[in-house]
């Protein structure tokens, strides 16, 4: 039996509908499209973690190695144990509320906000032990889990668009139109994307792969030719790497003492609670996008993806960075036909491949890496077409749940507007015996905890 045969047969690739060199091509595509977290959480949590005797260029790279062990370690676990072709990473927002809020705006001392992370892994790997974790989201609202996947999709289109510039900042309308053909780099990417679209609609196997590589190597062979402005980034210009993370690894244990209890619970249930649903919301949407949930759109074994997640936080806490969750481009490499845990060994396996040529992947281009994120927020809309727009607790339910993530950004916040309005819109209606005790159990909360936090009350 060749390798093939044996990783077809490891992950039941053919009783998923798909092949070994589709599992393979996913797994790429995917780790191409959340390759980004390499430079940009070290860029974050560099700004929040100092270590004596190190200048910021080296913690730097300590936290871009965390990151990549942190990330291999939870896909990893996703792939041998969820058998889920979904990525994990220290995720975008949290990494933010770490840096920005909890050390520098508290000023928390950053080992402590470790300990912090490391007691939510703790927790969650608890809680999905016992299937807590999974019964609350098997609550959630049908409308919810139906709109959820055009939620992230639109978060995505949005968040592909900033980085193409095609849409900025405005201060008098928030956002507008960018000056695209004022700005190379913007015409590249929107290039890339056209090109892409076209390969796509042309049933291209691997068009979000070969759409983002050849625009990255267009824009690199433009850059060293002399034709776009010397000082982007390129392959040769990238430092090489601090494998030495001694300082960094197990200083959460520094952390777990002199802190005022009060504040380390709150710190803690801030942690706990985005992550909480950004998970769940992640995990329906793109399970929505590959055709995974069942008839009552849940996920089946949910408990397992979950601990694959609550294991990435525990570890990349020890290790130095701030909550590993699933990360939404997971849908690029589902979009490619990833079906089963083999996509997820590849992306780890190609995160621990990084560590040997971190220069190189950091250096694809955010206007080429994030054509992946804009492709596929285009085809996630698909999943509107699951909401009965005709019932007014989905249509209020689902709409919020779609519109709240990009314009809040956040998918929390979009779960929890989708939640607290369906029961309220049952009552309305004189239907509010529909509804599960569970489920104005979790609206009620979800309301009373953004109110307190709304007002300043909670982190």
């Amino acid at each position: 039996m060749g390798i093939t045969d044996t990783l077809a047969a490891r992950f039941d690739v053919e009783e998923h509908d798909s092949d070994v060199r589709t599992e393979l091509i996913a797994g790429l595509t995917t780790f191409l499209a959340m390759s980004y977290i390499i430079v940009v959480n070290p860029a974050i949590l560099s700004e929040a973690i100092q270590i004596e005797g190190y200048g910021q260029g080296e913690v730097f790279q300590m936290i871009a190695i965390a990151t990549i062990l942190s990330a291999a370690i939870g896909t990893a676990v996703m792939a041998l144990y969820a058998n889920r072709p979904f990525g994990l990473a220290p995720g975008l927002g949290l990494n933010a509320f770490f840096a920005y809020t909890v050390v520098l705006g508290l000023g928390i001392p950053w080992q402590t906000a470790l300990a912090a992370v490391f007691v939510e892994g703790v927790v969650f790997m608890a809680l999905t032990a016992v299937g807590a974790r999974e019964y609350v989201i098997r609550l959630f609202p049908e409308p919810v889990k139906r709109s959820v996947g055009a939620g992230i999709g639109l978060f995505l289109l949005f968040i592909g668009l900033q980085e193409l510039q095609v849409v900025v900042n405005d201060e008098a309308t928030l956002v507008a139109l960018g000056n695209v053909f004022a700005n190379p780099w913007a015409i590249l990417g929107v290039l890339g994307l056209v090109f892409t679209f076209v390969l796509w609609a042309r049933n291209v196997t691997g068009a979000i792969i070969v759409g983002v590589l050849t625009t990255a190597i267009a824009g690199w062979s433009l850059t060293l030719g002399g034709f776009f402005a010397r000082g982007a980034v390129t392959p040769e210009s990238l430092p090489s790497a601090q494998y030495d993370i001694t300082p960094l690894a197990g200083a959460f244990v520094d952390g777990l003492s002199g802190i005022d209890p009060l504040t380390f619970v709150l710190v803690v249930f801030t942690f706990f609670f985005v992550d909480f649903f950004d998970t769940a919301g992640t995990l329906i949407g793109v399970s929505q996008f590959g055709d995974f949930l069942d008839d009552n759109g849940d996920l089946p074994d949910m408990d397992k993806p979950l601990m694959a997640d609550a294991v990435g936080t525990t570890a990349g806490a020890v290790l130095g960075t701030s909550t590993v969750t699933t990360y939404i481009e997971s849908s690029t490499g589902v979009e490619e036909g990833g079906r089963t845990g083999l996509t997820a060994l590849v992306v780890a396996a190609l995160f621990l491949a990084s560590l040997v040529v971190i220069p190189v992947v950091a250096a694809i281009p955010a206007y080429a890496s994030f054509i992946a994120l804009i492709v596929v927020g285009v085809m996630m809309l698909q999943g509107l077409v699951e909401v009965d727009w005709s019932e007014p607790a989905w249509a209020v339910s689902a709409g919020l749940t779609v519109t709240v993530m990009p314009f809040a950004y956040s998918i929390a916040d979009g779960l929890a507007a989708g939640i607290v309005a369906y029961p309220l819109i049952k009552l309305a209606i004189g239907e509010g015996r529909d509804v599960a005790l569970g489920q104005y159990v979790i609206a009620a909360l979800l309301a009373a905890y953004y109110v307190l936090s709304t007002a300043g009350y909670i982190l």
